[in-house]
């Protein structure tokens, strides 16, 4: 029996941002519901076919949410425990799962343990709890030692995850967040830096808590395995796919697509039974209408993205098309505050929002594209055309992203040879002689046949 990811479309919301929360927390304003935002996009994440949320950090922190100053509390720029509570609630009774960010490779400088270490020095009891933490040498911030940071940023102070006291905290505050929130998984922030010992005794707590808990880490570089497998995560976040989405479009070189879905989908593939977390944009890096350089590859490129292997997952405004560059000293415009009810009204590519809606019912009424394995049929610079079969369940997926209708004679597959019908076009048969199947497949779109 498949894991239920494998039958999610997932939308990811950057709450600090989307809810307008002030950029700095001062740890003593009351907690401010701006969560409460959120039940007004439930409706929206429903004609998109959402059935999982995944929600980014949420736990009191300094700034941006990965520099956690408790993870106990809910940030108070978005509410309290409580806030959380009924949000996730209303949620489940509306079918959607909730997957919340753990950030356990580093916390912020306003940690109470590290803020201990800042008071007492080399007498305080958590001097142990941060890697690299030595007294013989002052930090770039004043204070008279100095300690690892995530990726050399020294506001992100590393863990030592090989600490029991440490684990004991962090899974503490996993078994809260799964008892209290009832939360459905995790998207593990910095997977590829967090200790693979900790990883496995995260899994087995959260299995224990709730059999079906979702692990999926974000790693940008590297053989996956490494991290999703039988003992860590169920997944990771598909950057390998990630580039070859895009570029494809851009370079007219769905070679550069073809060949990763292969690599990792195809017979010999090796990531063929990890359901990975695919993306055309998120809260790090730029929006894919930014990124695009025609728009009007937007539909088709989402048409890949629901079809192939592993788990769509849409970033919050990206529907309506908004634009948003990443600067060499900032985020902030990748995570804006976000008013549905404008985007609605004057969103620049609203009619994006009905492509979506469209393309996850798709998916979801077909056991080939949500579990079937990948097949590639067809490649050319601007054309390509791949199978997903799940026992007697059949899809051909056909994509076309220049200006002129692809024309096409394939031999197909035995699983093929029936009477098939498009999915994404009024449910209009094609032409079909035995064994050979002709396509004409739309400008800057496709076909799903079924």
């Amino acid at each position: 029996m498949s894991h239920w990811a494998y039958n999610s479309s997932f939308y990811h919301i950057y709450p600090l941002g989307l809810c307008g929360a002030p950029a700095r927390n001062d740890f003593s304003a009351p907690p401010q519901a701006r969560l409460e935002k959120l039940y007004g996009w439930i409706e929206h994440l429903h004609y998109l076919g959402t059935n999982a949320l995944y929600l980014g950090p949420v736990f009191e922190s300094s700034s941006h949410g990965y520099n956690t100053a408790d993870y106990y509390q809910v940030d108070r720029r978005l509410g309290s425990n409580d806030t959380l509570a009924q949000l996730v609630l209303e949620l489940h009774r509306q079918g959607i799962r909730v997957v919340l960010d753990g950030v356990f490779n580093h916390v912020g400088r306003n940690f109470w343990a590290f803020r201990d270490v800042q008071d007492r020095g080399a007498q305080s009891a958590y001097v142990d709890w941060f890697a690299g933490l030595r007294f013989d040498q002052p930090n770039q911030h004043g204070d008279p030692f100095s300690y690892d940071g995530w990726n050399g940023h020294t506001s992100l102070v590393k863990l030592n995850l090989h600490n029991p006291a440490v684990r004991e905290h962090l899974l503490g505050a996993v078994r809260l967040w799964i008892e209290t929130f009832e939360i459905d998984g995790l998207r593990l922030d910095a997977a590829d830096c967090v200790d693979h010992d900790f990883l496995r005794a995260l899994a087995q707590h959260c299995h224990t808590l709730k059999p079906d808990f979702w692990l999926m880490g974000e790693v940008v570089h590297g053989d996956y395995r490494q991290w999703a497998n039988p003992g860590e995560l169920h997944s990771v976040t598909n950057y390998e796919c990630y580039k070859g989405l895009y570029s494809s479009f851009n370079d007219s070189n769905f070679f550069e697509i073809a060949y990763a879905l292969n690599r990792q989908f195809g017979d010999e593939g090796i990531y063929r039974d990890i359901p990975l977390y695919n993306f055309v944009d998120n809260h790090d890096v730029n929006r894919i209408a930014s990124t695009l350089t025609d728009p009007r590859h937007l539909a088709a490129l989402h048409l890949l993205l629901y079809s192939m292997p592993g788990v769509p997952s849409i970033y919050a405004g990206s529907e309506f098309g908004i634009a948003g560059k990443k600067t060499s000293s900032s985020d902030a415009a990748l995570r804006p505050a976000l008013d549905l009810y404008a985007l609605n009204a004057s969103g620049p590519q609203r009619e994006l929002v009905g492509t979506l809606h469209q393309l996850a019912a798709v998916r979801q009424a077909s056991p080939a594209l949500r579990l079937g394995d990948y097949q590639p049929v067809h490649v050319s610079s601007q054309g390509l055309v791949f199978t997903r079969q799940n026992n007697d369940d059949f899809a051909l997926v056909a994509i076309n992203a220049s200006d002129q209708p692809l024309e096409l004679t394939l031999d197909v597959p035995a699983a093929a040879q029936r009477h098939l019908l498009d999915r994404l076009n009024q449910n209009q048969p094609v032409e079909q002689h035995g064994a050979q199947l002709r396509l004409v497949v739309p400008p800057y779109w496709g076909q799903i046949l079924e």
